[in-house]
């Protein structure tokens, strides 16, 4: 039997989702959870990693067992084995066929970045920061310039793994609230730290530094070298996966 889940976690103490040798990972203790329930050792396969100190509002991973559980105990029996900043939010069993990562048609990711003088101690690892003012309108004019099928070998870590650079990007629209500026991001996949490499840039316009054309530049340039530094992965929310509507999983409203 597969039954996929989706979770919720802060990651601010966790060493990313990737299961390493020290267990201080999201995986491995989800895992470690639902081998409980389940009553033997369970692997669990995800739509996608998160690095060190980034969250999820919604990931979604599917495991396989032989053992018949009622829907219920793989979300709250799973939730009372769990630290507090993991969550499962809901357990549904799907086909074979499906998989987490490979059947996934789309992600969306969120920054929330404040954007005021003194950093935030109530929000401490659950937001980026930066002291100087922004422009709204700059960020949103160079955010034009990354729409659609490009290659972004200039937003990409060098550690990355992905076959292909080329990413469609469908959605990348920023808002400002107050002293906060929320960038929503959608693509059919994204590169290791390609978000917090195009925020980074985002914010070199926005601040001033260059003008909205540069992030055109960048872009076409293919070198990681002329963009921004990579921001901190603090205000970082895997979002939402998409899947087709076949799969029936349930759809929570993160808008």
């Amino acid at each position: 039997m597969r039954i996929a889940l989706g979770v919720e976690y802060n990651g601010r103490d966790f060493n990313g989702w990737q299961s390493q040798a020290d267990g201080r990972t999201v995986q491995d203790s989800i895992q470690k959870a639902i081998s409980q329930i389940a009553c033997k050792q369970i692997s669990v396969i995800a739509a996608g990693r998160t690095d060190t100190g980034v969250h999820a509002l919604e990931q979604v991973i599917h495991f396989e067992t032989s053992i018949v559980r009622p829907l219920s105990a793989w979300v709250r029996g799973v939730n009372a084995l769990l630290p507090p900043n993991i969550a499962i939010l809901w357990a549904h069993p799907v086909p074979e066929e499906f998989h987490a990562r490979f059947s996934a048609q789309a992600r969306s990711y969120q920054y929330v970045l404040m954007n005021r003088a003194s950093r935030s101690a109530v929000h401490h690892g659950s937001v980026g920061w930066y002291h100087a003012p922004l422009s709204l309108n700059s960020m949103r004019e160079a955010a034009e310039y990354l729409l659609g099928e490009q290659d972004f070998s200039a937003f990409r870590a060098a550690e990355c793994q992905a076959k292909s650079p080329v990413k469609r990007l469908t959605r990348l629209e920023i808002v400002q609230r107050g002293d906060t500026f929320i960038f929503d991001f959608t693509a059919d996949a994204f590169l290791h730290h390609m978000v917090r490499n195009i925020v980074g840039c985002l914010v070199y316009v926005g601040k001033g530094k260059h003008p909205p054309l540069w992030m055109n530049e960048v872009l076409n340039s293919k070198q990681r070298s002329l963009a921004a530094p990579t921001f901190a992965p603090d205000g970082l929310y895997l979002r939402r996966i998409s899947y087709d509507t076949r799969w029936k999983l349930p759809q929570l409203n993160w808008d």
